[in-house]
């Protein structure tokens, strides 16, 4: 019986041993792991604008284009310019035999000439006896029917030569010198870029945001960040009833012809901005069951802090409240981070050398 109770009171004695020697290691681990800063690269708390955008896609279309036909019948004795070559209006592009215009040219000219004199003749006639003012009408008539005549024939020689009706450059051309061409046969397409369309069909709950004259931000490609500035310049009053969508059309300077009429593009609109508002990199933010958090450093800790947020543009998003201008901010090695970590702010180049 004494056996029993002796060691009855041994094992709880080892049991509480060994149970105040393992508290004590874990309280130790955690004053160590207290003692250990983590290494963080902050910035400065800003104010600045931030602008509420719109992503959509929009087809570029050329306003100004023309296909240029002719109106005469011929060979085409030379072409004047080549595709790609820009031209200017009235330019000339290319001649086509019209040796027979010309021969109805003279003729109906000389018919001119024929009743002019005619008439001068019966004009310089004293006495108005010998010719009756029935023919004189009739020659005045015929006189008139020939000038048109004439200008008709003038009309096909000057047709011959094939000019541009618009500046821009020549995006195609469909004949080559020595073809034969027949009455309205295309023979170029001309097209002006200086100034594209971006067209762009917006779902009809954004036909409240849009305005005339909004900006907006046109990419080339989804990988690359040059943009050309845009504007809204004309805004459809009414919604396709099959697709639930307004059109919208943007103006977009093309000076440098870095764009072209048919690409399909990236599309920014900038519905609106706040301005002088704090700002902060969005890669500062920890995102924890859709709660946005920022780290705060305070001394030599940093604290945990939570924010509203408002527009995003880019890398750089609002915060409406939760933190004030001038503050320091973690903006990489946050996620190491606990709430009063102890950190060590170093710059961005002994950051990566610490990972």
């Amino acid at each position: 019986m004494e056996a029993l109770n002796k060691n009855t009171i041994i094992l709880p004695l080892l049991l509480t041993a060994t149970l105040l020697t393992g508290c004590g290691g874990n309280q130790e681990q955690q004053k160590e792991e207290e003692k250990y800063a983590v290494p963080v690269e902050t910035t400065t708390v800003v104010q600045g604008d931030v602008s509420s955008f719109y992503s959509t896609t929009a087809t570029l279309e050329a306003p100004q284009e023309a296909k240029v036909v002719t109106r005469v019948a011929g060979l085409i004795e030379s072409l004047q310019v080549e595709e790609g070559d820009r031209v200017k209006k009235g330019q000339l592009l290319a001649i086509i035999d019209s040796k027979r215009q010309k021969f109805d040219l003279d003729r109906s000219q000389a018919e001119v000439e024929i009743i002019e004199q005619e008439l001068n003749r019966l004009k310089k006639i004293n006495n108005k006896e010998f010719f009756s003012a029935d023919s004189m009408a009739k020659l005045e008539y015929n006189l008139q029917a020939a000038i048109a005549k004439r200008d008709l024939a003038a009309l096909y020689v000057q047709e011959s030569m094939i000019r541009s009706p618009i500046d821009g450059v020549i995006a195609t051309r469909f004949v080559k010198s020595g073809n034969m061409a027949k009455e309205f046969d295309e023979l170029f397409y001309v097209v002006n870029q200086d100034e594209l369309y971006g067209i762009v069909h917006l779902p009809e709950q954004q036909l409240q945001h849009l305005r005339l004259g909004q900006d907006a931000e046109i990419y080339a490609n989804k990988h690359t960040e040059q943009t050309t500035h845009a504007t809204v310049l004309r805004i459809s009053p009414v919604v396709d009833a099959q697709s639930g969508t307004f059109k919208v059309t943007l103006s977009v300077p093309n000076k440098n012809a870095t764009l072209k009429a048919g690409m399909f593009t990236r599309v920014e609109l900038k519905y609106d901005t706040h301005t002088n508002v704090i700002t902060v990199p969005y890669n500062a933010l920890v995102n924890q069951d859709n709660e946005f958090t920022l780290y705060v450093i305070d001394g030599e800790n940093a604290n945990r802090r939570s924010v509203s947020l408002g527009y995003r543009e880019a890398d750089t998003v609002e915060v409406v409240s939760g933190i004030e201008p001038g503050e320091q901010i973690v903006i990489r090695g946050q996620q190491n981070l606990k709430d009063q970590s102890l950190v060590e702010v170093i710059n961005s180049t002994e950051l990566a050398s610490a990972k």
